[in-house]
């Protein structure tokens, strides 16, 4: 699309906003219903168009994208009335008498912009949250998924009209275009690099924006933790979608004392998820396209590899790979990974991981693996970072009853569930000040009997 079919979308969506027909919740609900019906009967369309991009499993795809954008459609389908209400607060006595409350009221014409990872996923969560705060949206998937936003396009074609629902697809020209329209409301996924240049965009008309970035999450793990339990899970949560995956451990930093434990530890548990053959595990997916294969294989140091290493150019397929006696000053450290390669560095005290991780960028996530309740609490107390887990990985983000988001560096504002709603809607705080009374002492003019009273009430 060119900027004056895009401009055409969003005047044309802004037209539809202004008649309030975006404002009754039946409708709102009927949105909801009718996208949760659609992924539900073309599940197998949707897991063959994010294999084709991704190479995951039908499994993983369910897991990882379908599945939990029914989740949180269903929440919203259970909360949204709730969510909704106006919220009624406490009046001051010198405001007497009054009703204060908090309206919730959408902000408009919002825009979705989302990453080529989890391309179904993180386009139509976000677009649940939007529709139930009562806003039209335009999607913008991303150019490097392409199979999954034309299934995206198809499946908002045949939910909604444009002046609801619309998606814009294409690359950087497009972006272009449209950061350069006047949105109500901006949410993205992606890079730190492009999430700036979003925010300058946005910075141009003062539209409020949402920016969910990455970041190198560390995986702390100490010498009280179960390191056969912390290995399995950790490999799970670094490898899944060949750890192209935002919050993905991005580092295991452990305890000097358990190093050589917890890699034998890690390479029994890639063995028994990935097979002896990785590369021809059919449930093992794929790098998104050369320009990323060839940046990962570049971050490895061959004479660091400890298991996996072998690659496939033609299939653009890594093997789980795990980097043993890596330092801060490795090329492999000196940005996200974003794929199948696990370094491996050691620190001497828990004090001194925490310094250098809070010496860095704040990361989106945190992991810690440890039996120690004391350390648990001082490393998720005094660390810097989005969200995280302890003993275990990834799963925070698969709830609707938290957000999910970023700090610092790796974002801004957060989403799912109530937090999705709350992200997508302004809270208007309003004063219903009756007209049977009008207490005199606020005009002039100014009396100190009035002024005793002025004291009494605000202190």
């Amino acid at each position: 699309m060119n900027e004056s079919e895009i401009r055409r979308i969003v005047d044309r969506q802004r037209t539809y906003f202004e008649t309030g027909a975006t404002l009754p919740l039946d409708g709102r609900i009927g949105a909801l219903k009718k996208l949760y019906a659609y992924i539900r009967g073309h599940e197998e369309e949707l897991n063959a168009a994010i294999k084709k991009d991704l190479g995951k499993s039908s499994f993983e795809s369910y897991m990882c994208e379908t599945g939990l954008v029914l989740t949180e459609i269903s929440y919203m389908l259970r909360h949204i009335r709730s969510l909704a209400r106006e919220k009624t607060v406490r009046t001051p006595l010198a405001q007497f008498h009054s009703r204060s409350f908090v309206k919730p009221s959408p902000y408009g014409v919002t825009l979705i912009m989302s990453p080529w990872n989890y391309p179904f996923l993180l386009t139509i969560d976000p677009l649940a949250d939007a529709i139930a705060a009562g806003n039209t949206v335009i999607i913008k998937p991303s150019a490097y998924s392409p199979h999954t936003s034309r299934a995206i396009q198809t499946m908002i074609q045949e939910c909604f009209d444009e002046s609801y629902v619309a998606v814009v697809t294409g690359g950087r020209a497009e972006n272009t275009c449209l950061l350069n329209q006047r949105f109500d409301y901006i949410f993205f996924t992606g890079s730190q690099a492009v999430g700036k240049d979003v925010m300058a965009h946005a910075a141009r008309h003062l539209t409020p924006v949402t920016l969910e970035l990455g970041g190198k999450s560390p995986c702390l793990v100490d010498r009280t933790a179960d390191l056969p339990l912390a290995a399995k899970r950790i490999v799970f949560g670094k490898y899944l979608n060949c750890g192209q995956t935002c919050v993905a451990p991005d580092y295991i930093y452990c305890d000097r004392e358990i190093r050589d434990q917890l890699v034998e530890e890690l390479k029994k548990q890639i063995r028994k998820q990935f097979g002896p053959a990785p590369l021809t595990n059919e449930d093992y997916g794929k790098i998104i396209n050369e320009k990323h294969f060839d940046r990962i294989t570049g971050l490895i140091a061959p004479k660091k590899v400890v298991i996996g290493g072998s690659t496939d150019r033609d299939r653009l397929k890594i093997e789980p790979t795990v980097m043993n006696h890596v330092t801060f000053d490795d090329p492999v450290m000196q940005e996200e990974i974003f794929g199948p390669v696990l370094p491996v560095l050691t620190y001497d005290s828990l004090d001194e991981a925490i310094r250098t991780i809070n010496a860095g960028q704040h990361p989106l996530a945190l992991y810690v693996f440890t039996s120690d309740k004391a350390a648990a609490r001082k490393v998720m107390s005094r660390c810097r970072f989005g969200g995280g887990c302890v003993n275990d990985t990834i799963i925070h983000l698969a709830t609707s009853e938290m957000g999910f988001g970023g700090f610092g560096e790796s974002g801004m504002g957060a989403y799912h569930g109530k937090e999705g709603f709350r992200t997508f809607s302004h809270y208007k705080s309003i004063v219903d000040k009756k007209t049977w009374l009008d207490l005199p002492m606020r005009y002039q003019p100014y009396k100190s009997f009035y002024a005793k009273l002025l004291h009494l009430f605000l202190r």
